[in-house]
């Protein structure tokens, strides 16, 4: 029977010194519920949206293991989520190999979760932590331009076919500032073992996240990371779901095509 490395928790009051010596920092559901100012009930209400979520049409290796949906937002300077219309998601080929240069259209995440507070709330928190990331590499940006472009991405990977893998593209980065991987639930499935690594370096770490939103938070310029494929536990198909939220500083990725 494999076993589950338990990830490096780090507390929450030193999340950003993990980030600035690691590149990477873990946290249970407690301190995410603690950081982003909302209650672990919050976040729980929002977990229904993931039993209803559609096949991602654009899988080029011919898998049918993924569902998704997907929203773009903007942070403005003073902590403001806003909306933005539905749009395609985009990476150029440098950092998805698999997937990169197609404009990829998937269903919107359901309006009555990107207008929940505690939705909103992550997304705020996210973007303080962004800002404190970047302190240690800043970025010259425009005077007047909306602080924070972020896309959010929930994701179901099923074993109804066998294998399900969670990263088809491999280790990789994403182009973004910060990166945020919430674990929402794993049911009858071994494996998705999480993988960060230098990316410019030797060392790595390998651990398994099992806690509902517990979380893993990257400096996307610092490390690669990636997720190993799962299978099922026994001859029932199971599955593992995330969200995964990206902040970048300078626009959407395609807004330099």
């Amino acid at each position: 029977m494999p076993v589950d490395l338990s990830p490096p928790l780090t507390p929450a009051d030193a999340v950003l010194p993990r980030l600035h010596s690691a590149g990477y920092a873990v946290l249970d559901a407690v301190s995410v519920a603690q950081l982003a100012g909302v209650t672990p009930a919050d976040l729980q209400a929002l977990v229904a949206d993931w039993d209803h979520l559609p096949p991602d049409p654009h899988l080029k290796d011919g898998g049918r293991y993924r569902r998704r949906r997907h929203a773009s937002f903007v942070v403005d300077d003073r902590q403001a989520v806003h909306d933005v219309p539905h749009r395609a998601h985009w990476q150029p080929v440098a950092y998805n190999a698999l997937h990169g240069g197609m404009a990829r259209w998937f269903d919107p995440i359901a309006e009555r979760t990107r207008r929940d507070p505690a939705w909103r709330a992550l997304l705020v928190w996210l973007s303080r932590l962004a800002d404190g990331v970047r302190a240690a590499h800043p970025v010259q940006r425009p005077e007047g331009v909306l602080h924070w472009f972020g896309e959010a991405h929930q994701f179901r990977i099923d074993t109804a076919s066998g294998i399900g893998r969670p990263t088809p593209e491999g280790a990789h980065r994403d182009g973004v500032d910060l990166v945020a991987v919430f674990l929402i639930d794993r049911q009858g499935i071994k494996g998705g073992e999480t993988r960060v690594f230098e990316a410019q370096g030797p060392h790595g770490v390998r651990f398994t996240l099992s806690e509902p939103w517990s979380v893993l938070l990257l400096d996307d310029a610092r490390v690669i990371h990636e997720s190993t494929p799962i299978q099922p536990m026994d001859t029932r198909p199971g599955h593992r779901d995330t969200l995964v939220v990206t902040l970048r500083q300078r626009g959407f990725p395609d807004d330099q095509v």
